[in-house]
């Protein structure tokens, strides 16, 4: 039987992807041809690949940032896609053990986990070996001192045993990476490159230069991407919008969502952010996830989630402002999902025979507070005793929490 070639365009839907819903109901991101194209393209101007490199696909390919990285990069060069059997830790490092990637992409989640499992590794080293880390993190530390991510080569074996010797970018994506989870990765020589974008944009917006990171800074736009800052406050921050070949083509049979977020070329992002004077960009949050004081200040909770997930003893927390039933005044709450290994393991160290939790973690956050100026400060601590319920890509439905009296 013979087969007729489809007649395509640049401009025809390539495919349908829903937004993760995080801040409200998932809505379905027309794509094009053109739009995913452009942003490979963008990507091999940024990054450095070649033929036959493996890429290791970790995450699902309805999530865009792997569609583009994972799948669309290699098969246009030619790459080689290894395909992760599982989220199963032994199962990932045995995959890389045998294919050894070059790039490997992931969302932060993954990353704070990976993070944690090698810490609870390196403490359970004695004698010998245990001295001998401890010499390592002397000298990188002393490294990264005279120069940034040079101390990793003392850490080479750690990145052996793993099978990410020949790693040469572990692309964080999706969401925000914490500031804590970077700088382990950079201190044990993992080459980290953060970036920015949505599901809209297919997905790439920006990439913080391996040679120049800053701190917090989701890096330069793509060449061809244009950024812009519109109605910004006294601080510079204001809504980031985009315009370039990547930007989406409408949603899915919702002409009035597809108004609301376009000013002519230029796409709304509804998140929140600044640039410095190099055209670095940083974001401080959602736009839907602003909180206005009376005092007409703008506090951006996830900015505070960052601050507050340093602390070892928080899992996962969402930050949202709710009435006091007791006062009638709007404050914050910090709904925390806590480290209880970590609340144990402070328990030890404090000699305290049974450690309560959130009287544990209310101290905790009275510390951070000192820190934060008065309108950031969080009110009152709700704890939980399982994860907060996540989208298919990983990321807390926040929503859920900002409904007054609601919680999940």
């Amino acid at each position: 039987e013979t087969l007729e070639r489809a007649e395509l365009s640049l401009d025809d839907t390539a495919v349908i992807l829903y937004t993760s819903g995080t801040t409200g109901a998932p809505k379905g991101v027309v794509l094009t041809h053109k739009n995913l194209m452009s942003n490979v393209e963008m990507i091999y101007q940024t990054m450095e690949f070649y033929h036959d490199e493996p890429f290791y696909a970790l995450l699902p390919f309805h999530h865009v940032f792997s569609k583009t990285i994972s799948l669309l990069a290699p098969i246009s060069i030619g790459g080689t896609i290894v395909l992760a059997r599982s989220y199963k830790s032994n199962e990932i490092k045995e995959d890389c053990q045998k294919s050894k990637p070059i790039i490997f992409p992931v969302v932060p989640l993954v990353l704070e986990k990976f993070v944690v499992g090698i810490e609870k590794e390196l403490k359970k080293l004695t004698g010998v070996k245990k001295t001998a880390f401890g010499l390592m993190k002397g000298l990188s530390s002393l490294f990264n001192f005279v120069k940034k991510g040079s101390g990793g080569k003392f850490y080479s074996s750690i990145r052996e045993a793993l099978g990410m010797e020949n790693l040469r970018y572990l692309v964080s994506g999706g969401a925000a990476l914490p500031n804590w989870v970077a700088k382990s990765l950079e201190k044990w020589g993992f080459p980290i490159l953060q970036g920015y974008g949505l599901t809209e944009t297919s997905p790439v917006i920006s990439v913080c230069p391996p040679e120049d990171p800053r701190n917090k800074s989701v890096g330069l736009s793509l060449p061809g991407m244009e950024v812009r800052i519109i109605e910004p406050d006294v601080e510079g921050i204001g809504e980031i919008t985009v315009r370039g070949s990547t930007v989406f083509k409408e949603f899915w049979n919702n002409p009035k969502a597809t108004r609301e977020v376009f000013d002519g070329e230029w796409f709304k992002t509804g998140d929140m952010g600044y640039m410095d004077d190099d055209s670095y960009l940083y974001i401080t949050g959602r736009k839907k996830s602003v909180i206005v004081t009376k005092g007409g200040k703008n506090i951006y909770p996830e900015e505070i989630e960052s601050y507050l997930s340093t602390s070892p003893l928080i899992e996962e927390i969402v930050v949202v402002q709710q009435t006091n039933p007791n006062t009638g005044l709007r404050e914050l709450i910090a709904h925390i999902y806590p480290n209880y290994e970590n609340i144990d393991h402070f328990g030890n160290v404090h000699n305290i025979e049974k450690p309560e939790p959130h009287k544990i973690l209310t101290e905790e956050i009275k510390k951070f507070n000192k820190e934060l100026t008065d309108y950031k400060r969080i009110r009152r601590v709700k704890l939980r005793d399982e994860e907060f319920p996540k989208t298919t890509t990983s990321k807390i439905k926040r929503y859920l929490f900002e409904e007054e009296g609601l919680e999940v």
